[in-house]
């Protein structure tokens, strides 16, 4: 099975190699036709302590790595 792919903005990096990450989704609602905003936190592994608040940046789903970890930041994403 592939793994996801998701990009989103960092919310937090207070953690020790990890940091939160906002992913916002749209789509359109099906009945009223409104494009609705649709955002979830995910918390993710960054071994080397990169990536500040604000970074743009994907992250990759992966085996558990702790209790709420489930994906691992590849990259900063380019805007």
């Amino acid at each position: 099975m592939p793994r996801r792919i998701l990009q989103g903005v960092v919310t937090s990096d207070k953690n020790d190699q990890t940091v939160t990450v906002l992913v916002e989704r749209r789509f359109m609602h099906p009945l009223l036709k409104k494009t609705i905003r649709k955002s979830k936190k995910y918390r993710a592994h960054d071994p080397e302590n990169r990536f500040k608040t604000g970074d743009v940046v994907r992250i990759r789903e992966c085996a558990p790595k702790s209790k709420t970890k489930r994906w691992e930041v590849i990259t900063a994403a380019a805007e």
